[in-house]
């Protein structure tokens, strides 16, 4: 079973988002990037159903400007055997939208024929939670989305759901696209022989021309801001003003 796993490059989760002056979007300059942390839940995930027997071969894909190969390297580390690289944009404030994404992704998926592919449910950086969902519906697989357990037996996934009312259970037909969520698992470390082994997995690079996608943007950043400061504290003297404070905030 082969599984294929997309990644993306986004901003590392420990580093404070700073907007840019002219408000067009977020710093990127001299910023930390890393592989988005659901995307490395979903590589882990893979590595585990290989290391169990399952599958016999993951491969990584990424979408995005040239420097998106560490990335890929990174994957390629934690024990992932090979590795896509498509290069649709040479600046790095350039971000492809989820469309565009999915219909490249199509096209390696045609190319490559997986059993599954395991995705993350979002991109911390636009937090659109699209992109699975919509290659679901190009390819006309059937799809599980925001996976906290994953099981596969004699063709079928069955994946939990973390939901609002509790955990719900479904068998999704393979081949099919599983989203993952933050409880599926633990993503490891990758150890410095594994890194250094890395270097020598074939990682292929090709560009969005190659597949024949047209990557245009359909949305327009019209501005980009910081969330509003919190307001301080109050601290109150007895039980009864915090009562009285909560009343005329409306709380109770």
């Amino acid at each position: 079973m082969k599984i294929l796993v997309p990644v993306k490059r986004v901003i590392d989760y420990n580093v404070k988002v700073r907007v840019k002056a002219d408000e067009s979007s977020v710093e990127l300059t001299n910023v930390k990037m890393s592989i988005n942390p659901f995307d490395e839940i979903a590589v882990e995930e893979a590595i585990r159903l290989k290391e169990k027997g399952v599958a016999t071969e993951v491969v990584v894909v990424t979408i995005g400007v040239k420097k998106s190969e560490d990335v890929l390297r990174t994957a390629l580390a934690m024990g992932a055997d090979r590795a896509i690289l498509i290069e649709a944009a040479d600046d790095v404030h350039t971000d492809i939208e989820p469309l565009a994404v999915a219909k490249l992704l199509a096209k390696v998926s045609e190319a490559e024929a997986p059993d599954l592919i395991l995705a993350g449910k979002q991109a911390i950086d636009n937090d659109m939670n699209a992109t699975g969902q919509m290659l679901a519906a190009l390819l006309g697989w059937g799809q599980a989305t925001s996976a906290s357990d994953l099981e596969i037996t004699d063709g079928v996934a069955r994946v939990t759901r973390e939901v609002d009312g509790g955990l719900q259970v479904v068998d999704v037909n393979m081949p099919a696209i599983v989203t993952c969520d933050l409880r599926l698992n633990e993503p490891r470390y990758a150890s410095l022989p594994n890194i250094m082994k890395a270097k020598k997995k074939p990682l292929a690079a090709t560009t969005a021309a190659d597949y024949g996608v047209d990557i245009t943007p359909r949305l327009t950043v019209v501005k980009t801001v910081e969330p509003a400061a919190r307001a301080a504290g109050e601290i109150v003297g007895s039980v009864e003003e915090l009562k009285a404070k909560l009343k005329e905030a409306g709380v109770v």
